[in-house]
């Protein structure tokens, strides 16, 4: 098979290093008989980190790291018309928009840069998703957080077990621009602006829910000390704070370390664990306090997808 396999990631010169493992565990373990194509969209990426990106391409592994600024202008006037988010507020919503940004794809995988991919992405590729809109794995990252579960349920309007992880996509292109996906999204944000803890993951649950395909837990595996390790992930996302460059004991760092060693940024990436001060640390935890405490005001207070949904405006596709 030779079908391009086209997958999406977004970063600044900050992530470089991180998503340089990523990158390089996915080229690793591809199938030499088939051809992907790693398309990273930045923000002021520098010319020496984006050559030192590309250089992990191989001959079936295409990699082109190109300013996230273009694509968006080349949006067509059907949609520039009514892009009255401000630039910055846009680019929080990036993978939401690639149906419209890349219409000579009618398939792609978006995964976040906090991953490793440690099996053939290509298996994630080949799931049939019917005429689901995307196909995700459940959120386990907010399983065992009480306050996080009623939010998705009081708040986005969807059942718990029924709330994924925007953190790994296969999207079905071909149905979102069918559907106008985009439209009906830009219409829902200038027109609420609804207050969520997850703005883009948010969006899509409550947009696509009933629409998406379940996908098994080794296809989004994230560290979570309340639950075991997930046997043979395919992809495992470092999602939240769960991120070995910053601490120790995290599920899944052995599988970093291995992968990062020869990333081209390894000396960096230590550096960067190093010099993750008590300071940061503690950000990190107040960060996660607030994430919970507006997890718990939203719904009460808040304009909800649910409450909206709930009072007749059409929210999900």
């Amino acid at each position: 098979m030779n079908k391009e396999i086209p997958i999406f990631f977004t970063i600044d010169d900050g992530y470089v290093p991180f998503l340089a493992v990523a990158l390089s565990s996915a080229v690793k373990n591809s199938n030499k008989d088939r051809f992907y194509h790693a398309i990273v969209l930045h923000e002021g990426v520098t010319n020496e980190n984006r050559r030192k990106l590309e250089s992990l391409a191989s001959d079936n592994f295409k990699i082109d790291v190109i300013p996230m600024k273009n694509n968006f202008e080349a949006l067509d006037d059907r949609m520039s018309n009514r892009l009255r988010c401000d630039y910055f507020t846009l680019t929080i919503y990036f993978r939401l928009f690639i149906p419209a940004m890349f219409p000579q794809y009618d398939k792609a995988i978006y995964i976040d840069s906090d991953v490793v991919v440690a099996g053939d992405i290509a298996e994630l590729f080949d799931i049939d998703i019917g005429e689901n809109f995307i196909g995700a794995c459940n959120d386990l990252s907010i399983a065992d957080v009480p306050p996080l579960v009623a939010y998705t349920e009081n708040g986005v309007g969807v059942k718990a077990h029924e709330y994924i992880n925007s953190g790994v996509l296969l999207m079905n292109l071909k149905k979102l621009r069918e559907e106008k996906f985009e439209e009906h999204f830009l219409n829902l944000l200038n027109t609420y602006h609804f207050d969520s803890i997850a703005p883009d993951q948010d969006y899509l649950n409550a947009i696509c829910n009933g629409k998406i395909h379940y996908l098994d837990k080794r296809f989004d595996a994230m560290p979570n000390k309340a639950r075991p390790e997930c046997e043979n992930p395919v992809i495992i996302h470092y999602n939240l704070f769960e991120k070995p460059w910053c601490y120790d004991d995290i599920q899944y760092e052995d599988v970093f370390w291995h992968y990062a060693e020869d990333c081209g940024f390894i000396e960096e990436i230590k550096e960067y664990k190093k010099n993750y001060t008590d300071d940061k640390k503690q950000s990190d935890s107040d960060c996660l306090k607030l994430l919970v405490n507006r997890g718990i005001e939203i719904p009460e207070k808040g304009v909800t997808f649910k409450k909206m949904n709930e009072s007749g405006v059409k929210v999900r596709l």
